[in-house]
């Protein structure tokens, strides 16, 4: 791989949250498609903890992964709604509006000068095909646009196994750990990237204009 004249070659993006929005910001679709009134969902995951206990006590504290806490989070929505719903079921409602609406404006402006200043752009993703299906992924542009997609859905691990993110090397081929900048909102999945010799920063999904300004600084754009 050509190197660029900026301290970085390769930008390499966890989906959800980073680029995704979270699905704690889309209470009030959840609610209105359930006819909920709004404010029914209080808890906020990442947004602030404050609000969420099992939160705090399951990802915060490393006791579960986020497919998990996920999971349970549907059986709640599904229990006030009076309904049974999965995983897959509340991701659908969640993220059911055109797919492009749903992606960070920050991420695409910056994944696009990133690209401008010859810096590659790609994913790396615990949870993509867990949460959403084939049809959904393939409407979202800016998944089209990335030069590589890592998703740890089936691969029988998650980041932030050291695996995951030497496949995602492996996927980017000619390129050094110390020219990659991997940017994730679980603090541990960040911190698991210097196991292989990459950059990392935490994306704060609370600060998520302030976090997409620190990434793009870093990247010189």
């Amino acid at each position: 791989m050509e190197v660029t004249g900026g301290p970085y070659d390769v930008l390499l993006l966890d989906f959800g949250g980073v680029c995704l929005l979270n699905p704690a910001e889309l209470h009030a679709v959840v609610e209105d498609h359930f006819g909920l009134p709004r404010g029914t969902f209080t808890w906020m995951g990442p947004l602030d903890p404050s609000t969420d206990q099992l939160y705090r006590e399951s990802i915060g504290a490393g006791g579960l992964s986020e497919r998990n806490y996920w999971t349970q989070r549907a059986a709640d929505v599904g229990r006030a709604a009076g309904v049974e719903l999965d995983l897959v079921g509340y991701m659908q409602i969640a993220f059911g509006s055109p797919g492009n609406q749903l992606i960070r404006d920050e991420a695409i402006e910056v994944a696009e000068a990133a690209r401008a200043a010859g810096v590659g752009v790609s994913v790396l993703t615990n949870d993509l095909h867990a949460f959403h299906d084939d049809e959904w992924v393939a409407q979202i542009d800016f998944l089209t646009k990335v030069d590589h997609l890592v998703d740890c859905s089936h691969a029988g691990f998650l980041k932030p196994d050291i695996r995951a993110y030497r496949w995602a090397l492996d996927e980017l081929g000619d390129v050094e750990p110390a020219r990659v900048l991997f940017v994730d909102d679980q603090p541990l999945n960040a911190e698991g990237a210097a196991a292989v010799g990459m950059h990392s920063e935490w994306f704060d999904i609370s600060e998520a204009t302030t976090s997409w300004r620190r990434v793009a600084k870093r990247l010189g754009v």
